[in-house]
Parts: C-alpha cells; structure tokens; sequence
C-alpha cells in the first residue's frame, strides 16, 4: 500500500522544460500604447496627445466670486453631477451634493454653483 502512494505522488508531478534563446543584435520593443488601445482608453489618450490632461474634468475647479450672480461654472456633458465642495481650506470633510442643469445651487456654506454644458469626449 505504501508504494501505491509514492507511485500516485510521482504520477501526479509534472516537469516543465525551458531554455533560453539570445537573439544577438535583436531589440525587442513593444508598439506605441495608442496603436494598442481601443475605445474610450484611445479617446482619453488622443485627447491628452491635443494639450487636454484632463479630458473627464476630474480635476479640483479653483471657485471665483461663487455668489448667485455670478455661480462658479461646473462643466458637464450630462443633466446632472455630483460635486463636492471644500468649504473651508483646513476642512476635513468634502460637503457632496448634486448638481442638476438649470437649476443653481448653493453649498451650506453660502456659494453657489450652476452646471454648464461641455460637449462629451
């Protein structure tokens, strides 16, 4: 019985052979990431190579005068967007709310934001 055992461990093993083949003078690359990509990926990577770093508008909007006669201005490609606003420098907490076309809107701690409209990517 116990060689029955070694004989199905020694079975179930499986070797793996590997050599290694040197190419001399041969530089091996990969092709340009944008030949690679498809879809949205190569129209965020078309964008950046037009000067825009930041196609989706994820980025922090420094806030103007933000009253409601003047509204700090969020683009948006779509109805509505979920913004947060930092209402203090030293907050520690980000105050969320969303944003809706047409509709100002005023953050609890008094400024005021109105989307506008920004063609899609």
């Amino acid at each position: 019985m116990a060689s029955l055992g070694r004989l199905v461990v020694s079975s179930g093993r499986k070797y793996v052979l590997s050599s290694s083949i040197r190419c001399a003078g041969t530089k091996v690359t990969m092709g340009d990431p944008l030949e690679h990509a498809t879809g949205l990926e190569k129209r965020e990577l078309l964008a950046k190579l037009a000067g825009n770093d930041d196609p989706y508008d994820m980025r922090a909007i420094k806030r103007g005068p933000a009253t409601k006669a003047q509204p700090c201005k969020i683009p948006s490609a779509f109805d509505a967007r979920i913004i947060g606003c930092i209402c203090e420098e030293d907050a520690t907490s980000v105050n969320w709310m969303w944003l809706h076309k047409g509709e100002p809107k005023r953050c609890e701690c008094g400024h005021w934001f109105t989307l506008v409209h920004k063609d899609p990517l």
